[in-house]
């Protein structure tokens, strides 16, 4: 993965670390990284956000920027707005730069914006209550922060359809995020039936819309035909679902993974388990009880299961058909992704665009 992003951003330019270089740069932003600073010796998930903003070699957190700014380049110049081609650095225009830096920082916006954490479930080992508290507000005014940076930029485009298809994208979060956080209860954890069909729904909100429309908004820019902004969308969508169910399965298919936690309920191959299984028999599964280990250690509400329950509940999902049915699903949306592709000319852009797809559908 870090090969593929490394040689996909020589070809638009620069790398794109740096999409928010100006925005991180500015007096304001750095001020409130002083003021985040406060928050060490704590276990505020603000600090680990931070953390991956500056270095975070396995998840790639400009990934989406530097997409859009590839399929700018594969698409190529428009036959229909020939009027601003001299504005073009590299296969790119300024304006195509511009939406990949703003759909960096509204992702970023809401990266903070999960750091937020209940201040009911704390525990003391997680630090004092006033600095979680504060974490709490720095969480809500940084990502604030970012947020209107991103629509102040956004309105500089002057585009009207840029700016319909970009709010809606940061609708759809909101929606897809609520979604997520909407079970507060360990009771409705358990037993809310969630199928694919709403897994899939949910993922889309929350992990592809932003991607999709703004891949969507490059070819508006650029003066493409509906049908290129079509593909455009099309690949941005397939590819975001592919690269989820990609993280999703990481848990399952890592031999040496020895990390029993590192995977949701709400996950796509623990979907699909109960699926095969059977409502009940799944229930079952999460309510059976375990025979009582010295190292048994209580997991994050809202499930209060000890560890060796979730080490139950992974290796059956290994042992059922959920995990081999999310790689081919995983394969599947790959595959539309670079059926999209084939209606742009062949390019450096578009084999790197490729690459990225082949990198988050490939198991060992």
């Amino acid at each position: 993965w870090s090969q593929v992003v490394s040689e996909a951003e020589k070809i638009v330019g620069y790398p794109t670390s740096f999409m928010s270089l100006r925005c991180l740069l500015s007096d304001e932003l750095s001020n409130i990284a002083m003021q985040v600073r406060k928050l060490v010796g704590t276990k505020h998930p603000l600090l680990d956000t931070a953390r991956g903003f500056v270095y975070d070699s396995r998840n790639n957190l400009q990934m989406r920027g530097l997409v859009v700014l590839l399929i700018s380049k594969a698409a190529g110049p428009s036959t229909a707005e020939l009027s601003f081609q001299h504005d073009m650095v590299s296969g790119i225009y300024s304006s195509q730069r511009s939406l990949a830096e703003i759909t960096e920082l509204i992702h970023t916006a809401f990266l903070v914006h999960r750091g937020i954490v209940n201040i009911g479930e704390l525990k003391s080992c997680d630090g004092p209550l006033k600095d979680m508290q504060f974490g709490n507000k720095m969480a809500v005014l940084s990502g604030d922060f970012l947020l209107a940076n991103a629509c102040t930029s956004l309105a500089q485009l002057q585009n009207t359809k840029v700016v319909e298809l970009i709010s809606s994208a940061i609708g759809d979060l909101v929606q897809g995020i609520y979604y997520e956080n909407s079970k507060s209860s360990e009771e409705n954890c358990l037993t809310d039936d969630i199928g694919m069909s709403r897994w899939k729904e949910q993922v889309f909100l929350s992990h592809s819309a932003l991607l999709a429309k703004s891949c969507q908004a490059a070819m508006e820019l650029a003066k493409h035909s509906a049908e290129i902004q079509d593909m455009a969308f099309q690949y941005g969508k397939h590819m975001s679902m592919s690269h989820k169910l990609h993280s999703d399965l990481q848990p399952f298919v890592k031999e040496s993974s020895t990390d029993i936690m590192a995977f949701s309920l709400n996950s796509a191959p623990a979907i699909l388990h109960q699926e095969f299984l059977g409502r009940e028999a799944w229930l079952k599964q999460i309510r059976e009880p375990c025979a009582p280990r010295d190292n048994c250690a209580l997991l994050k509400p809202p499930l209060h299961r000890c560890a060796c329950v979730f080490q139950q509940l992974q290796e059956a999902i290994k042992a059922g058909k959920g995990v081999t049915s999310a790689i081919d699903l995983c394969r599947c949306h790959g595959n539309r992704a670079l059926a999209a592709l084939e209606r742009f000319p062949p390019s450096e852009a578009r084999d790197a665009l490729a690459n990225i797809v082949y990198a988050v559908t490939r198991f060992p």
